[in-house]
């Protein structure tokens, strides 16, 4: 009887350490196209669930609804923020991964080779038309990149979020 007991109760304690283990989840490492608008070949148009698929490490996720909110998924962690309902993907400047382009900490006006010149311009940023859309470069005090958003969208149909 004693042994009995002693099996069961060994039998429960190794079931309640398998349900404290949780799994980490990884997320393979961000690689940003500038030029073509995609992070690791998801697009400004890829759905909610394709980017939840590809990158399960999101930090939240908020629901689309009818195109009047902003939902979409967000990796906080890594300053990358795919805005599904809104079709833009935006690029902060504490960016973990790779970039096509060296883009954050460069010079307004330093990329005209590459992009040539913006369309519209504003004190804070740039927006330039590209061949998915439009790319908008953000520019802090001293005049350098620290943000970016792309979508496939133009400037007249384009809606950002707060």
């Amino acid at each position: 009887m004693k042994v009995l007991s002693f099996l069961i109760a060994g039998m429960l304690s190794t079931m309640l350490l398998h349900a404290q283990l949780k799994t980490t989840v990884l997320c393979s490492p961000f690689d940003v196209d500038v030029l073509e608008g995609s992070v690791n070949r998801l697009f400004t148009y890829s759905t909610l669930a394709d980017v939840e698929k590809l990158f399960p490490c999101f930090t939240s996720a908020s629901p689309e609804t009818n195109g009047s909110t902003c939902g979409g998924v967000f990796y906080k962690d890594r300053d990358v923020y795919f805005f599904t309902e809104r079709n833009y993907i935006e690029i902060g400047e504490h960016f973990k991964g790779k970039m096509s382009l060296s883009i954050f900490g460069a010079n307004r006006g330093s990329l005209f080779n590459v992009l040539g010149n913006p369309s519209i311009k504003d004190i804070t940023w740039d927006a330039y038309q590209t061949k998915y859309g439009i790319l908008i470069l953000y520019y802090n005090k001293a005049g350098k990149i620290n943000k970016l958003q792309m979508s496939n969208r133009n400037a007249a149909t384009l809606k950002l979020c707060e």
